[in-house]
């Protein structure tokens, strides 16, 4: 529990510096446009590499079950029981899609290695290459939860009136 919470908090190390440089690229790009009159085409995609990164950071390493998006309004209308059938049947879902998907993904992503970003010259399959990151950490997340559901001992998703509770 120690290791995973220590690298929890690195993970959320990354994103902050992550937000950082993507915000001071931001800054750069607004006063060399606005108070010098010349756009910086390099700042504008760093901002954009780093929107992307932090997304798929945050959604394979940062952000807890509990904090994700979702239909709470269904899982609060049934029972513990049925969302935890629920439950094994968006994970086995997500399982075989992502699965599924992953060496197409693994594919496109080493082959857009021919090709390089407009202004800063980084390689696209190192741009994309945190796809496949988030795609695996899904994978392990979602296997995770699905073999917590099938046992029934934890995995659970819980409405929020029960994690209030």
């Amino acid at each position: 529990m120690k290791l995973g919470h220590w690298l929890r908090q690195r993970a959320e190390n990354i994103a902050a510096i992550m937000l950082a440089v993507m915000f001071g690229a931001f800054i750069v790009q607004v006063a060399f446009r606005y108070l010098f009159n010349m756009p910086v085409g390099g700042a504008s995609e760093l901002t954009i590499l780093m929107w992307l990164w932090i997304v798929l950071w945050g959604a394979a390493f940062v952000v807890r079950e509990s904090e994700e998006i979702r239909f709470d309004f269904i899982l609060a209308m049934v029972g513990r029981r049925t969302r935890r059938v629920m439950t094994v049947f968006a994970a086995a879902a997500l399982l075989f899609l992502y699965g599924y998907s992953l060496p197409a993904v693994w594919d496109y992503v080493t082959f857009m290695k021919v090709q390089d970003t407009s202004y800063l010259d980084i390689r696209y399959d190192y741009v994309y290459s945190i796809y496949i990151v988030f795609a695996v950490a899904v994978l392990i997340r979602y296997a995770w939860l699905f073999l917590g559901a099938v046992s029934g001992k934890w995995g659970q998703v819980e409405t929020r009136e029960e994690e209030l509770q």
